[in-house]
Formats: C-alpha cells, sequence, structure tokens
C-alpha cells in the first residue's frame, strides 16, 4: 500500500513537509551543538584563566592574597582605548608623528596567558607561531589591522602616551579578546610595568582591570567561592566575575541573539509543516474512504486497517525524518560558514544527538498531526461500499488534535531551547488556529445569510458569487479549515519576512551622511580651548566639548540599588557601573520632553532622565535619585523624562542635571563632529598636542560590527528558505484539500448547463473570498504575534505597518487564485461526465 501511494503520488505533500521541518531543526540543532561544544572546550582559552575578576578600578589586593594563599598562579590586564601614532623619522635627530589612529591598548603581567597561547607572527605575511612570554621592555605587538591603519610594519616606532615603543611582532591569534566595543578597534599590546610610563591612565581614563586565576579544580572553586562572598549582593560595586560557565560572554550573547532568531526560523517551518502535514493527511483521508472500505468487506478488522496505516506512516516517518536529518546536516555548514567565524577556534564535530531529536520530531509532527485525520478512516464501515453519505469523515477526532497540538507545543518549547520563545511561538500557534478557524466559519456564515438576501441575490447573480459563498457555507468546517491554514501559512510568512525585515533593517540602520563620525573624549578642563581652536583652524566650526562626570548611582527613594535588585541583565550592568553625569541649561536640539518639564535655569538639583533608562531601572516622575560622585553625594528629584534619537550620533546623555549641581566636581570632556575621510590627518596634530585626548573613529568601528551582523543575516537569510518552501507546501495542500469537491460541483454546474465562464467567475469568486478572509486574519495575526515577539525576546521596537493589511490581502488572494487554477485549469477541459465520473 506504501509503495501503490508513493506512486499515485498521495505521499508527497506528507514527505516533503516532513523532510523541510526535520532539515530545519537539525540544521539548527547540529549548529547549536557545534558552537557549544567549541565554546565550553575552549572557556578557559577564551578567558585565559580559570576564573577572573573585573573591574572598572584596579583590583582589590584582598583577592591578590587569597589568591596567593590557595597557591593559584595570577596575571593581570588593563585595556583602555587610546590613541596610537607612527613616528617618521625625518632625520636622526627629528622625529615627527605621521599617522594617528584609536587602539585598544593591552597591558599584560608577565604570566599572561595562563591558558591557552597567544600566536604572533614575525611580520605581517610570516607564518605565525605560540608567543613565548609578552612583548619585551620597549617593544608592543600589535595586530594587522593597526599596522595597516598606521601604515606601519614590524620594526617601526609608534607613540603611546608619552613613550616611544618600537613594533615587535604581529598577533595573529588573541582568544581572549572579547567582543565589547573597545575591542572592536586595533589591538596594541605592551607590558603591564611599562604602563605608568605613558602617562595614559588618569581621573576619567576608561579602564577595565582584570586578575586572571589558574590553578587546580579544587583551589579555583574555593577562590570562586571567597570572590562571590566578597561581591555578590553589590557589597563591592564595578567588580563582576567571570567563570568557565561564562566564556566569552560577549560571543555567547551575540549567539544568543542570532540562535534566538535561527530558532524562530526553525519553529516556524515546523509549525508550517504540521499545518501541511494535517492537510494532507485529511485528503490522504477522504480519498482512501472507499479503499478502506472494500478492505473491511474483504474481512479487514478496524484493529488490523489501523495497524496498517500506523505502520505505513510509521515507515514514512523514519525515513523522512533521516533523509530531513541527512538534510539539515548538510545545511548547517552554511550556517556555519557565517556564524562559526564569530568563534576563531576549531569546532569538534556534532553529536548525533541533534539528529535524534530532528527525527523524533518529525515523528511527533507525523503521528500528532497526522494520525487524528485519520482514525475515521480505520473505523469506515463495510456499507460505505454501497453508501456514498457515510459522514463519519466529517467527525474529526478533536481529542487526538488536542493531544497533537500538546505533544507540538512542548516540541516547540524543547527546539526553542527556552520557555518564553517557544511558548509565545506555540500560544500564537494554538490561539491561531482556534481564532482563525471560529472567525472563518462566522465570515462565511454572514456571507452566505448576505448571499440569500434580496440584495445579495441582485448583487451576486451576476458574477457567480452567490453560488461560491453557498458552495463555502454548505461545506462549513472544512472551507474554515481551508482558510484556517491558509492564514496560518501566509502569517508564518508574513512574520518572518516582517520580523527579519525590521531586524535586518535595525542591524543595517544606517547614520546621515552628515552625522558625527569622529568623537573626542578624555578633554581634560585646562585644554578645551586650545581643542576648540585647533579644531576652528582646521575647518571644524560647530564645536561644542559637553561636561562629563563620572558617578554612581546609589539609591531610589532612599532604597538602596545593587545589580541584584533587577533580574534583566542590562538594568544589572547599568546600575553596576559608574554613569556619565552631565550638566546644562538648555534642551538639546534633537532630545524632547515625554514627561514633566524641563528644568532650565534651576539653581538646585533637578535630573532630567533618558526614557529608555527610566523604563529599564524602574524610575519615574518625582523619584529621588542618589549619585555618588567622588565620594560626595547628591540627591536630586527626577522632574522630566527626555526622548532622544541615538541615530544621530550626537553627544547625548542619560542623565542632565542644571549645572549649577554639577560644576563644582571633577569633570572632562567629550564632542562630536564630522570629518570627510580626507581630513582625518588634520586629528594627527591635535593628538601629538594632547595625547591624553582620544579621537574615536567610528567608521572602523561601525564596519566591524556590520561584519559580524553580516555573518547573522547570511545564516538567517539561508533558513529562510526552508520556512519559504514549507509555507508554499502550506498553500498548495490547503488548496488542494477541498480539490476533489470542487472538481465534483464543477462537473454538476456543467452538466447542468453552466457556461465555462460561470462555472469560472464561481471559481475566482471563492478563491477571492477565500485569499481575502485567510490574507486579513494573517495580517492580523502576523502583527500582533510580531510585536509579541520583538518586545519580549528580541528586544527591538516593531512599529505597527499600515501595509501589512493590504498585503495580507493581496497575498492571500493571489496564492489562492494562482493554486486554484493551478489545481483545477484541467477540469473545465474535460467533459463533465468524464469528471463526474473521476469524482
Amino acid at each position: 500500500m506504501t509503495l501503490r501511494d508513493w506512486r499515485a503520488g498521495e505521499l508527497t505533500m506528507l514527505v516533503l513537509a516532513l523532510v523541510l521541518a526535520v532539515a530545519a531543526l537539525a540544521s539548527v540543532g547540529f549548529l547549536a551543538d557545534r558552537l557549544q561544544q567549541g565554546l565550553e572546550r575552549d572557556a578557559r582559552r577564551m578567558i585565559a584563566a580559570d576564573f577572573v575578576v573585573r573591574a572598572d578600578h584596579p583590583v582589590d589586593t584582598a583577592f591578590f592574597d587569597e589568591a596567593r594563599s590557595l597557591g593559584l598562579r595570577t596575571a593581570t590586564t588593563a585595556i583602555f582605548p587610546s590613541m596610537v601614532a607612527r613616528v617618521s623619522a625625518a632625520s636622526q635627530d627629528d622625529r615627527s608623528l605621521a599617522d594617528a589612529r584609536l587602539a585598544a591598548v593591552k597591558a599584560v603581567s608577565s604570566a599572561y596567558p595562563l591558558r591557552g597561547a597567544l600566536r604572533i607572527a614575525a611580520t605581517a605575511d610570516a607564518p605565525d607561531r605560540p608567543a613565548d612570554g609578552i612583548p619585551a621592555k620597549g617593544t608592543v605587538w600589535v595586530d594587522d589591522q593597526l599596522l595597516e591603519t598606521l601604515h606601519a610594519h614590524v620594526g617601526d616606532v609608534v607613540a603611546l602616551g608619552g613613550r616611544r615603543f618600537t613594533i615587535g611582532a604581529v598577533i595573529t591569534r588573541e582568544l581572549d579578546r572579547g567582543f565589547a566595543f573597545v575591542n572592536f578597534s586595533p589591538r596594541l599590546m605592551m607590558r603591564a610595568d611599562e604602563l605608568a610610563s605613558t602617562g595614559l591612565i588618569g581621573y576619567g581614563s576608561r579602564v577595565t582591570y582584570r586578575l586572571l586565576v589558574a590553578g587546580n579544580d579544587g583551589a579555583v572553586a574555593r577562590f570562586a567561592a571567597f570572590a562571590h562572598a566578597h561581591v555578590d549582593g553589590g557589597k563591592l560595586r564595578g567588580v563582576a566575575l567571570e567563570s568557565l560557565n561564562d566564556g566569552q560572554p560577549q560571543v555567547r550573547a551575540t549567539l544568543d541573539r542570532a540562535g534566538h532568531f535561527l530558532r524562530l526560523v526553525a519553529l516556524l517551518t515546523a509549525l508550517l509543516a504540521a499545518v501541511a502535514i494535517a492537510m494532507a493527511a485529511h485528503r490522504y483521508m477522504r480519498r482512501h474512504l472507499d479503499g478502506c472500505a472494500v478492505m473491511r468487506c474483504l474481512g479487514l478488522g478496524e484493529r488490523e486497517l489501523r495497524t496498517l496505516v500506523a505502520l505505513e506512516f510509521a515507515f514514512i516517518g523514519v525515513t523522512g525524518g533521516v533523509i530531513g536529518a541527512v538534510l539539515g546536516y548538510a545545511g548547517h555548514f552554511a550556517l556555519l560558514a557565517w556564524l562559526g567565524q564569530l568563534i576563531a577556534v576549531a569546532l569538534p564535530q556534532p553529536s548525533p544527538l541533534p539528529a535524534v531529536e530532528g527525527i523524533g520530531a518529525g515523528l511527533v509532527l507525523l503521528f500528532g498531526f497526522a494520525l487524528p485525520p485519520l482514525l475515521p478512516l480505520t473505523r469506515v464501515p463495510p456499507i460505505r461500499v454501497l453508501r456514498r453519505d457515510w459522514d463519519g469523515q466529517a467527525r474529526a477526532a478533536w481529542w487526538a488534535y488536542a493531544v497533537g497540538i500538546a505533544l507540538f507545543g512542548a516540541l516547540l518549547v524543547l527546539a526553542a531551547g527556552e520557555l518564553k520563545l517557544g511558548g509565545i511561538v506555540a500560544g500564537g500557534f494554538a490561539s491561531g488556529l482556534v481564532v482563525f478557524a471560529v472567525l472563518a466559519r462566522v465570515a462565511l456564515w454572514l456571507c452566505a445569510r448576505v448571499a440569500r438576501s434580496e440584495g445579495g441575490r441582485r448583487l451576486a447573480a451576476a458574477v457567480g458569487w452567490r453560488y461560491a459563498l453557498a458552495s463555502l457555507e454548505r461545506r462549513g468546517w472544512a472551507s474554515a479549515l481551508q482558510i484556517t491554514a491558509l492564514a496560518i501559512g501566509l502569517m508564518c510568512l508574513l512574520l518572518i519576512a516582517m520580523t527579519r525585515n525590521d531586524l535586518v533593517a535595525g542591524w543595517r540602520k544606517s547614520t546621515p551622511p552628515d552625522a558625527p563620525n569622529e568623537f573626542l573624549i578624555d578633554i581634560q578642563p585646562d585644554e578645551r580651548e586650545a581643542v576648540v581652536d585647533y579644531l576652528r583652524a582646521h575647518g571644524v566650526d560647530d564645536v561644542t566639548l559637553e561636561p562629563m562626570v563620572r558617578g554612581r548611582l546609589v539609591s531610589i527613594d532612599g532604597k538602596r540599588i545593587v545589580p541584584e535588585s533587577y533580574k534583566n541583565d542590562d538594568a544589572r550592568r547599568l546600575v553596576d557601573r559608574e554613569f556619565n553625569l552631565s550638566y546644562r541649561s538648555t534642551l538639546p536640539d534633537d532630545n524632547r520632553i515625554s514627561a514633566g518639564a524641563w528644568y532650565g535655569r534651576a539653581t538646585r538639583p533637578e535630573i532630567s532622565i533618558e526614557a529608555g533608562l527610566a523604563k529599564l531601572i524602574g524610575v519615574k516622575l518625582g523619584d529621588v535619585l542618589r549619585f555618588d560622585v567622588t565620594g560626595m553625594q547628591i540627591d536630586a528629584p527626577v522632574t522630566s523624562v527626555r526622548t532622544l534619537d541615538w541615530g544621530t550620533f550626537k553627544v547625548n546623555f542619560f542623565v542632565l542635571m542644571p549645572p549649577a549641581a554639577l560644576e563644582g566636581f571633577p569633570a572632562t570632556f567629550i564632542t562630536s563632529f564630522h570629518l570627510p575621510p580626507e581630513r582625518r590627518a588634520a586629528l594627527d596634530g591635535l593628538i601629538a598636542a594632547h595625547p591624553n585626548v582620544t579621537a574615536i573613529d567610528t567608521t572602523p568601528i561601525l564596519a566591524q560590527i556590520q561584519h559580524v551582523l553580516e555573518q547573522v543575516i547570511g545564516a538567517v537569510q539561508f533558513l529562510f528558505a526552508f520556512t519559504l518552501a514549507a509555507g508554499l507546501l502550506v498553500l498548495y495542500a490547503a488548496l488542494a484539500g477541498t480539490r476533489d469537491e470542487r472538481v465534483r460541483e464543477s462537473a454538476l454546474l456543467r452538466a447542468l448547463g453552466a457556461s465555462h465562464r460561470q462555472v469560472r467567475s464561481v471559481h475566482v469568486a471563492e478563491f477571492v473570498v477565500v485569499g481575502t478572509l485567510a490574507g486579513v486574519m494573517a495580517a492580523v495575526g502576523a502583527q500582533a504575534l510580531g510585536i509579541v515577539l520583538a518586545t519580549r525576546v528580541f528586544d527591538f521596537h516593531l512599529d505597527l505597518d499600515p501595509w501589512m493589511l493590504p498585503a495580507g490581502i493581496a497575498a492571500g488572494v493571489a496564492c489562492a487564485g494562482v493554486g486554484g487554477w493551478l489545481s483545477l485549469r484541467r477540469v473545465l477541459r474535460r467533459p463533465a461526465a468524464q469528471s463526474l465520473r473521476d469524482a
């Protein structure tokens, strides 16, 4: 029977849907498995230690003392951004600075790294080798990116602060580099014992200090317990701990966000496959009623018939699952080609678990959505051979569908890897099925009533709408099921296209052509006039230096604030570090007040807070915030909430106060401006005169970020092909589900004298109604589910798209029309008698 059904094409839709679902789930599973294994295997190398204490100030000596008492090896690093300039030798006595670029400076102690190894090369083109120690005194190591931007070579001299260093080697691999903002800049590595001589570390300097610890597992565990006892609960502010489980947290965060979207695509593919399988199985049941009735007449019992059908579909499930797993294994290499570049390690081969999970998921899909419509098939009575009006096929096994949907919901949560994403998709799927089915049934009933009215008969008689609506209403729940399946399929496609486009647009959001592309930070108060005069002399007229005071949020309305006060990771990070406060009397041009009133020239401390920060940390108008600034405390009420456009790349601050509140505190200054690339060299003289000033060119930094995002986007677009194919299957299955009934009705109409044109008009009207209803529901469902996913999972804003509704209707009508034409184009060419005999 399986071979006969395959040759007849009865199983093609089932197998294709099953293979697509398993391939999508398995490809993401294989990728996640390999990345997880790689990150776990190389966790020690990716943090260069067994345990790390990270702080925004020099690490407390108590941690060093505890590590020594436990016999652990230690090393230190200090990472900060600074300008590096190439020194050109015009003569033996005259040296001048030729190029200056922002670099991520990393000062390391002699024992670095404690785990893994740096790899360096003698020149940019030479083969690399493991580094033997750290740079020698008077030398630095740089990566090839810094060599290129400085137009330098190994052996050249560079200026860093008040010191000159010789480039000793090229860094080719640094596993613990991380993906923090500063680390997107070119790398310069130097000795920690020579850092003080550069004069770069002072008040306002943004330095990340790290204490690396390594040793036997027992001693490391005891040190970790000691560190957590001294840090957890906000006992030490500005201090964070990293263990093997946190290896390369920035990479994990990037991969997690990409993984969320990839899993969403895979889940929607599985969801579409489930709908396609249910529709194909429903059609399979109707087409096999006569054959099963004949087998019952020949003595086959209900139990044997049920076993026969179950064995056939078990064979199909295992075969389709294996094929899908093989395709998923091949497909994950394409995903790996993009995302695998995010970590610079050779990944191990995946375990067989994703294949087993994929095949298991396929079986759940098949038996959860194929068996319910097949249960009436096993109960077909022998009398079906003589009586064609047996209505047992209309009594769907709702309890079986309920079990299947429950199993599928559990599968979605399991495949998502987290309750939130899986629950939202599963809940949206279940809600869509119920709501769409009820709405479709009610809409068809209303349309039929309108068509039966006097006005409806006059309006619809000429174009066949009356017959189309009557036909749809007569099939009742079968038509509603068709509309529901089409709506679910369109909803998934619209959802994935909408979220993909908004996510990609957000990632690729371009800045205005004249947006600031240069930032100057760490400008000291006594350098303000000199910096402004220099920039104006070189054609940068619109320069405003903004004051910046660093302060730590201590309490809100008298309640002490610690990172553990918040569940959100972003909120924890914000309150664990120092804020950049600023003061001014006028509201910035790109800011607007969304609540409260601007303080203006107030003489008492008041706060204007950015809206996103206020929402994140739970601050509202009237709350009194306490900041600790250099040991002194400032209490001020929140009197206004501001919204601002970060895309302008102008200098902006989360917290603003009146000048009278902060003018007496130590401050540095910051500014941003637009500088054409051909005039970038004008900053070299400024940096030479003021080496403590850091110039940040955002162009290469954004290019690095864009490179990472392009990898993620490429992976998403590849996997989107699975969803598109599954969506097309659903559309075809939904339209083919009632093909046999349409063929019979068309033949009857023609036998009763209807012309080809009249029959065609009936079908056109029917497909327009089906497509319109499905398109409206799909557009509304996609918008609702998309907003929930954007706010709850992806953390980006998704606006309501006014074009979604007409796009959904157009897509629904187009899909219904094309599918209907493909399925019925031959019917009108055949004699009515032949169509009736075939039906």
